[in-house]
């Protein structure tokens, strides 16, 4: 049990460290290119802005659950998934708390694991909701009060 929950400790801090540097990184960039001296975005930036934020977050989205499919299928005994691609089905619809049940984990032991990646998944989703929010009100700063091109 011990060795499973340093597993799941080790798998959120991949994946909370992927998003992590992946958001800094993006508000960098947003910061660069498409705000002006004063901060704020400008009125003719918040739809590339606000567009290519969704992308990217997806993408780290992604990433995260190919984290938990590699493990799926490198690590954990799981007859239930047999190749790289269910496991991402699975990762994704764990990640995201949809839960098909087409795909369950029969072992008690590894049955945790995805209950954890589901926590994970809330988390992150809520991390990156958060993200778009803030970008989505600066831009409508940039809008509302006129900000010039």
């Amino acid at each position: 049990m011990l060795a499973l929950l340093l597993t799941i400790v080790l798998l959120v801090a991949v994946t909370v460290a992927i998003h992590a540097f992946g958001t800094v990184y993006w508000i960098r960039y947003l910061g660069r290119h498409y705000t002006g001296p004063d901060g704020q975005f400008r009125a003719h930036n918040a739809l590339p802005a606000l567009t290519w934020s969704a992308l990217w977050l997806l993408i780290l989205h992604l990433a995260e659950v190919v984290v938990w499919a590699v493990f799926y299928v490198l690590i954990t005994p799981v007859e239930e998934i047999a190749t790289f691609e269910e496991a991402v089905y699975f990762s994704v619809v764990t990640f995201t708390t949809l839960g098909y049940g087409d795909i369950t984990l029969a072992d008690h032991h590894w049955r945790l694991l995805s209950g954890a990646e589901a926590l994970n998944g809330v988390l992150l989703v809520g991390w990156s909701t958060a993200l778009l929010y803030a970008v989505f009100q600066r831009s409508w700063k940039g809008i509302a009060h006129g900000h010039p091109k």
